[in-house]
This record gives structure tokens, sequence and C-alpha cells, in this order.
């Protein structure tokens, strides 16, 4: 079996949305409650795309397992070097490594794109699998954020986590991230 971890194509989005849908339903991971629609998560992706940031994938055997981006953290230009990153992965792809590989890559194509710092902000304290990929891969916990959503008819924390990227806040950057 052969994985890459690739620039997520437009041909993808019928999977990303699929795979983002399942964990909207099941998960808590994210917040939201109901599903996007493709055009929606298309819409998503060309922002994050037009932004000059990166939107990969993981593929086994040419399908579609996962898929990660970063998007800023804050839209205000001061936080133009930090950006939150989203990662998920489809149920029969969970526990393979195949998120720590797609993470690792957005980390370094984040770096590449002049971004300094990702932030993780993980839906649900209880979500081992999310906060110890991001630990396995370099990130801190900053801080948990308690009962600050409400799904599935239970309160859920919000885990913050940080990972500085290149020579973070050593030196002032050369250049401007769109």
């Amino acid at each position: 079996m052969t994985l890459s971890i690739e620039d997520s194509r437009e041909q993808d989005l019928p999977d990303i949305t699929r795979i983002y849908a399942h964990h909207v339903r099941h998960g808590t991971g994210t917040f939201e409650i109901e599903p996007p629609s493709l055009q929606e998560m298309t819409e998503r992706r060309r922002d994050v795309l037009a932004k000059g940031l990166p939107y990969l994938v993981a593929r086994k055997d040419g399908q579609v397992l996962g898929f990660a981006y970063c998007n800023w953290f804050k839209p205000r230009p001061a936080y133009r070097f930090s950006a939150e990153d989203s990662i998920y992965m489809a149920p029969q792809a969970q526990g393979q490594g195949l998120g720590r590989a797609l993470l690792s890559e957005l980390a370094l194509r984040a770096q590449a794109a002049g971004l300094r710092k990702l932030i993780a902000v993980i839906g649900d304290s209880g979500n081992a699998g999310s906060v110890g990929v991001h630990r396995a891969l370099g990130f801190t916990e900053v801080g948990v954020l308690r009962s600050c959503g409400w799904k599935f008819d239970r309160w859920l924390d919000i885990v913050l986590m940080e990972k500085t990227l290149g020579p973070g806040d050593n030196t002032p950057p050369v250049s401007s991230p769109d």
C-alpha cells in the first residue's frame, strides 16, 4: 500500500466533505452541529488556498483518508504569522500513523509559507487521538477552556496547543504572508 501526502485537488472535495461530515455528526473534535455542504467546503478550501496556506490530503492507494489545512488564527493583521491547524481522518484510517504524517507535512508547508506558529484548538479535552498526535509532533499544551462548547447534550472543553515554526519569535519576519 502506498501512502502519499499531497496538495488537495478540487476532485478531492467530495471525500473531504464526507470525512468532515462524519466528524460533525459523530465526533467532538469539531463543534459544528450540521455538516457543511460540498459548496461550503469548496469555499472554505478556496479561502485557505487564496491566502497561500496549505490544504493537504493523505492518500493511500489513491483513496483520500484524511485532510489537513491551516488558516489564520485570527483575521487581524498582527496575527498573520500564526495559524490554526485542522486535521480530520476517515474512521478507518485512525490509529495508523497517517494523521501524524499529515500533520507533520502540514507543519513543514506552513513554515515554508512564512508562518512562525501553529495553534491547535482541539475540541474535547478527552480527544486523546488529536492531543496525542499534536504532542508527538512537538506541540505543547498552553491551556484548556473548560465547558465552552455544548454538543451531544454535554459540555465540552477546548485544549489549546502550540508549536513554534522555524526561528519562531527569535527574529522578526522577513516577509509578510498574505
